[in-house]
């Protein structure tokens, strides 16, 4: 009797082929009606996670948004090929503004982005938003050029609390010393917060912790608490 040897590597093959089918399938239905949340969550069961999953929202021009992410807004509007990760929360609040996400915007897991009292953001094509960020556009907005990249834990506050000794903080009304603008092609390191009033210019660079309270020119390497320009990108090798 002739001895049957398992092959791994051909199950493997077929396992791959068949989970490929099954994510073409779905993708094709994918997108933010019932059933399209739902094509979502079957594609879910076989993908790999976090940001191995970035492809599907190439496969389809509405995008790829993962089952677990919260979508209450109803001035969402979405461009070409985004992908919002695990536990994103997009979340209208009182008199909110709209939330524009450009072609190919990436917003990955747990990121929060609020709009309210008037407040509204815009995020370019291809700019990137990674893990645990917090983009609060109330009274004022945020505007974030194209092919920016923010790193983890960044946030951006275009208002702030009145701090008259009248009244306690949590009853004073909220104030603003206006938009938040970052400019095309910047990275802003990991955990850096950015106050009401300021524009970050085109290609700059802040470094991880700063906290930045005024403007950054053009290709500006800003550092610090609050941050200040150290050099232009221009004068490195």
């Amino acid at each position: 009797m002739a001895t049957q040897y398992y092959d791994s590597k051909n199950h493997k093959r077929v396992y791959q082929s068949l989970t490929n089918r099954w994510i073409r399938f779905w993708m094709r239905h994918a997108g933010f009606s019932g059933f399209g949340r739902m094509a979502s969550l079957f594609v879910s069961w076989v993908a790999p996670p976090h940001k191995a999953r970035v492809y599907l929202a190439k496969m389809n021009p509405r995008g790829y948004v993962e089952p677990s992410a919260a979508i209450y807004h109803s001035k969402l509007r979405l461009g070409a090929n985004v992908f919002i990760g695990d536990h994103v929360i997009i979340f209208e609040n009182r008199d909110g503004g709209p939330v524009d996400l450009g072609d190919r915007v990436l917003i990955y897991r747990h990121t929060i982005i609020e709009t309210a009292y008037g407040g509204s953001l815009t995020i370019e094509a291809e700019a990137s938003i990674h893990p645990r960020c917090q983009l609060n556009a109330y009274k004022a907005s945020i505007h974030i050029g194209q092919g920016t990249m923010v790193a983890p834990n960044c946030a951006f506050y275009p208002y702030d609390h009145g701090m008259s000794p009248d009244k306690p903080i949590r009853r004073q009304p909220l104030q603003t010393k206006g938009d938040i603008t970052v400019g095309s092609e910047a990275w802003l390191g990991v955990g850096v917060t950015v106050l009401s009033g300021v524009r970050i210019g085109d290609g700059a660079l802040i470094g991880a912790g700063s906290v930045v309270t005024q403007d950054v020119p053009d290709g500006g390497i800003a550092l610090g608490s609050p941050a200040r320009v150290v050099k232009m990108r221009s004068e490195l090798k």
